[in-house]
């Protein structure tokens, strides 16, 4: 006969390679037959609910990297909520108004000055439909499991009109105004911004010192004497109309060339360095408070330039006299304010200069710096020009710059109820704990919010003005424009008269004609997002609020948890969510920002096309998320190959457990060999490692267990020398029984454990268990975590034994190198230990020389009396020779007994007893 087929050697049909391209949308087509989503909910209800709320991403363009960092991570703890104990619904959300939208018709040839906006919102939202069509494809093909076909979507009437309710209580608080200040203005965009849509990039601009002439100096000054500015925004000088000083500086008069000018005494010296000044001589000083109201004339304009005072003035740079324009600066206007200034604003919504602005009527401001510097020249007043490169603010979408302009604007004011904010910020669990700081010193410092936009696509801000001009916000008329909206459609605002919108009948003493006209601004889309936790939480019955959780990136701290924070504590008093978690953003290997000019972009379905999503989402979980993170091909290569090593251990489980029942065939642990329980122990430590770290999100410490776990703990050790016991003993051997009972929990265990992370191959798995009764790995719950009995002795004596094992390992690796020995099986392991490492050896009732994988093993005696060719090692000296006898055809061990049973001569005897005993028949 031949003796191989007495091997048990291992039978599965499960692939060893992955094969993922192919086999996930496999995999997901039946989730979709399953419909798993909802088999999940129905088998976790009753269960106490947790809710991670997706925040919205915007309905434009396919996934990037940071979608997918985003969406995997919320997938893992919503996964693993669902097998713990909870009922963890996912509903996915988009967000869909705004300009980006506007933009793409428009490149796409729409001309919108050619319909009505009611048209034109119709073209916005199929434009948007299909994108949420297509990102929803992709983030399902990253295998992330929710409500997919039911997901909330900000322009859908029953979302617009809980918004407008949110709208409505905030107004009714008093919290909602319309004022004229100025806002952030994007010129490009046409619109007024919130602070969340601007970032800063370096921009060259004019830097200029200005003097401008005392006309009345109030006794302090003489006349003609020049109080000296500095900026960097000239198209500004058409708007100044003071100039502030801070009242605790002290201020200097210094004479150059016959000339009076004043200045800070602490920047005297780099202004007389900037401006080139030869020997400036100080002939008075005076504090700032002492010339107030002072008067100056404007550099080109017949009208006064008046000195105020305000304690927004620095010394950081400049002049310490600050150029004061009320229509151009957030200081500026609340220091005109107090002096009872004009906001005068002479620039116009697409950024040119208007009439006011005299002498550059037209010019777009920019190209108004040139003109406006050289007429400052021709006056005299230019005392320097220069040019410099600084931080300024741009549109975040259009990635132009953007200026401070006065308009008419509504604000949501959050002065009255900031304390409340505080507190709930504090009130908070953030991870990581600097978001607690960041989050509260941005509402600590923040002003009123600007909450109207100058477009066409997003949700109508619903007031309505009487005849008088009086703005209209009251409980029926929010009621009923909900109402509406609930029925048809924001879109209703713009196909109706404002008396049609109105309810019927309504009346207001503001218009004896009955004559209504009505806001045409829309909100910005942080109020639509940040009406989420109204518009969605409360809306839906499958979630509730407050939410467990919001997830997402670092840039959300000024935007989405941020609006969503202060839309929900105007309306309820609390945050919208328990906790917050926030992500870095994804970087290619080398940590740069990833650009389609330098050509670094991953994108996430060429990695799934090339590699798989389990790929991408082991990648997730291996990354320090709370950090930026760099990813490249290389990087995935090395993910993919940890991978390889996780599926060959479960293909070795599956292949291994091909016969056997654990209903009849597994081992009681009080029965089990120590070197069995010992694993167990360790299974039971994983379990309870891995458990905490998904409970703290925690999932790069469980890629490096699960990892550790497989190669080191199973492959390398349990694994290695198990097969001599798996493939070589009869099918019913006890330590065969008990080696698979340890297989089974692991390969159960495991399965599940990495079940959030891995949910295709864990699915995969799964259908190969011929023992499990659920249809899914997703209907199970987490492994619970067994104390077992004397875990702490028994990790001890073989973590001490394994530190033994490496040193003989080490030993076989060099004597194999020298050609002592071929493969370890034809080795002789010698020991001289010391008394310690002796004592651990006689404990051990195993087969010694079966863990070590070698054909013979014995201990000759202490360590000082090692031979001088012994490799000396910290607990043992070793000598490795070749073992003595012949190798067993079956079993390959070497050894002298090869043939003691005569009718089996290339058999050792235990080969020999196994065939007799079960195979006899066949020979």
């Amino acid at each position: 006969m031949d003796f191989k087929d007495t091997l048990l050697m291992p039978q599965t049909e499960f692939p060893m390679r992955g094969n993922l391209p192919k086999r996930e949308p496999e995999i997901q087509d039946k989730w979709n037959e399953m419909d798993i989503y909802k088999k999940v909910q129905e088998r976790t209800a009753g269960r106490p609910m947790y809710v991670l709320h997706d925040g919205p991403p915007y309905a434009n363009g396919d996934i990037h990297m940071g979608h997918a960092l985003n969406k995997i991570l919320k997938d893992f703890i919503v996964r693993f909520k669902s097998m713990s104990g909870f009922q963890a619904p996912y509903v996915p959300g988009w967000d869909t108004h705004g300009l980006p939208i506007e933009q793409a018709l428009t490149n796409k040839g729409v001309k919108r000055k050619e319909m009505t906006v009611a048209e034109f919102r119709k073209l916005c939202a199929e434009y948007a439909y299909e994108q949420i069509d297509n990102q929803r494809g992709q983030f399902k093909r990253l295998g992330v499991r929710g409500d997919w076909e039911n997901p909330y979507i900000t322009l859908k009437p029953e979302y617009e009109a809980q918004q407008i309710k949110v709208f409505g209580e905030m107004a009714k608080k008093g919290y909602i105004y319309k004022g004229l200040k100025p806002v952030y203005w994007s010129p490009s965009s046409e619109s007024a911004l919130a602070e969340a849509e601007i970032e800063y990039k370096d921009k060259r601009s004019a830097s200029i010192y200005v003097g401008f002439k005392v006309k009345d100096g109030k006794g302090k000054l003489n006349e003609g004497t020049n109080v000296v500015i500095w900026t960097t925004t000239p198209w500004t000088i058409p708007a100044n109309l003071a100039i502030s000083l801070h009242p605790e500086l002290m201020y200097v008069v210094v004479e150059v060339s016959g000339e009076k000018y004043v200045v800070a005494e602490e920047l005297l010296e780099s202004v007389t360095k900037e401006i080139g000044w030869e020997n400036p001589t100080v002939s008075k000083k005076l504090k700032g408070n002492e010339l107030e109201y002072v008067v100056c004339k404007h550099p080109f304009y017949d009208r006064d330039s008046i000195v105020v005072l305000g304690e927004h003035v620095t010394t950081e740079a400049g002049t310490g006299c600050v150029h004061t324009a009320p229509g151009h600066g957030e200081d500026d206007f609340q220091v005109g304010q107090k002096y009872g200034l004009d906001v005068l604003c002479p620039v116009d919504d697409k950024g040119n200069m208007t009439k006011e602005a005299v002498g550059f009527e037209g010019l777009f401001y920019d190209e108004a710096n040139k003109p406006i510097t050289q007429k400052l020249e021709e006056v005299g007043a230019l005392l320097k020009l220069t040019f410099i490169t600084h931080s300024y603010p741009h549109d975040w979408r259009t990635k132009k710059p953007v200026i401070f302009r006065a308009t008419a604007q509504w604000f949501a004011s959050i002065k009255d109820f900031r304390d409340q904010l505080l507190k709930a910020v504090e009130e908070t669990k953030w991870v990581p704990a600097w978001g607690e700081t960041r989050l509260f010193n941005m509402v600590r410092d923040r002003g009123d919010w600007c909450i109207s936009r100058q477009r066409a696509w997003g949700v109508p801000i619903p007031v309505f003005f009487a005849e008088d001009g009086e703005a209209i916000i009251t409980d029926e008329t929010i009621e009923h424009v909900s109402n509406l909206f609930r029925q048809h459609g924001s879109n209703i605002w713009f196909e109706k008269s404002a008396n049609e919108l109105l309810p019927e009948g309504f009346t207001h003493p503001g218009s004896p004609n009955g004559k209504f006209t009505k806001e045409t601004d829309i909100m910005d889309v942080w109020f639509d997002s940040g009406s989420s936790h109204q518009s969605v939480l409360e809306e839906r019955d499958d979630l509730q609020r407050p939410a467990d959780l919001y997830l997402e990136g670092s840039d959300q701290y000024r935007g989405w948890f941020n609006s969503s924070l202060s839309t929900s504590v105007a309306v309820t008093g609390k945050a919208p969510y328990k906790g917050v978690l926030s992500h870095g953003f994804v970087l290619d290997g080398e940590g740069r920002k990833m650009s389609k000019s330098i050509g670094n972009v991953v994108v996430p379905a060429k990695v799934m096309d090339q590699l798989g999503a389990d790929i991408l989402r082991l990648w997730v979980a291996s990354v320090d998320y709370q950090s930026d993170v760099r990813v490249s091909d290389a990087i995935l290569k090395q993910v993919a190959e940890v991978y390889r090593k996780i599926r060959n251990t479960f293909r070795f489980l599956l292949g291994n457990l091909s016969d056997f029942n654990p209903e009849t065939d597994a081992v009681s642990y009080e029965n089990l060999r120590e070197v069995d329980q010992y694993m167990l122990v360790k299974l039971n430590k994983l379990i309870k490692y891995v458990k905490e770290a998904y409970e703290k999100y925690e999932f790069a410490g469980i890629y490096h267990a699960i990892n550790n776990f497989c190669t080191l703990d199973l492959s390398a050790f349990y694994l290695d020398f198990a097969k001599d016991v798996l493939y070589i003993e009869a099918k019913n051997h006890p330590e065969r029984r008990a080696i698979q009972t340890v297989l089974h929990e692991s390969l159960m265990a495991l399965t599940k454990l990495v079940s959030p992370i891995l949910s295709h191959t864990a699915d995969e798995v799964w259908g190969y268990i011929p023992s499990v009764s659920e249809e899914s790995v997703q209907l199970t719950d987490m492994p619970e975590y067994q104390e077992l009995e004397n875990a702490k002795e028994l990790e001890e004596k073989w973590n001490a034994f394994l530190k033994l094992r490496d040193e003989v390992l080490k030993a076989l690796e060099e004597a194999r190198n020298e050609k002592v020995i071929g493969k370890s099986l034809t080795a002789k392991v010698t020991l001289y230990v010391n008394d310690k490492s002796k004592a651990l050896l006689e404990s051990i009732k195993e087969n010694v020389q079966q863990l070590f994988i070698v054909s013979a093993f014995e201990v000759a005696g202490s360590y000082e009396e090692a031979p001088e060719n012994a490799l000396k090692l910290e607990t043992s000296a070793i000598v490795v020779s070749k073992a003595e006898g012949e190798t067993c055809e079956r079993c390959w061990v070497v050894t002298p007994e090869v043939g003691k049973v005569e009718e089996y001569p290339t058999l050792c005897p235990r080969c020999a007893e196994v065939i007799k005993e079960n195979y006899a028949a066949q020979s």
